[in-house]
């Protein structure tokens, strides 16, 4: 059984930081379930673009509000606490926070805490040294 606060994880390297967001990288492949979950903060007016070409990514919005775009079909969505959206298609897609969006993320396969997002918007796929081992 694993059991972990939020406190526990922020200002460590699993506590990602960037201008437009904040990652807080609670279960990552290294506990091998999986999947990784984050608790992701997207800060107040900024517009994000993201394309999980690697992964699918469900994510739950649990406080504040603004708008997802799918940026294939041009459909536009309110996010607003209780909105879930999971980008099963690998949907390309532009996060644009009104107020503080604060999320709780699930990734598959899970993330390791080494991805940086690419200029795409895109997570490369990484895996853990013993996972890449056990599939040599």
């Amino acid at each position: 059984m694993i059991v972990r606060t939020l406190d526990e994880v922020t200002d460590t390297e699993a506590d990602i930081k960037t201008p437009n967001w904040r990652s807080k990288r609670i279960v990552l492949a290294k506990e091998k379930v999986g999947f990784s979950v984050h608790e992701t903060t997207i800060y107040a007016g900024t517009v994000n673009d993201f394309w999980y070409a690697n992964h699918i990514e469900a994510v739950f919005v649990y406080e504040g509000e603004g708008e997802i775009t799918n940026k294939a079909t041009g459909e536009t969505f309110e996010l607003r606490p209780g909105t879930l959206y999971l980008l099963n298609d690998h949907d390309k897609h532009q996060v644009r926070a009104k107020t503080d969006i604060r999320t709780v993320c699930v990734f598959n396969p899970p993330v390791t805490g080494k991805e940086v997002h690419d200029e795409n918007g895109v997570y490369p796929l990484v895996v853990e040294d013993d996972e890449a081992e056990r599939t040599a």
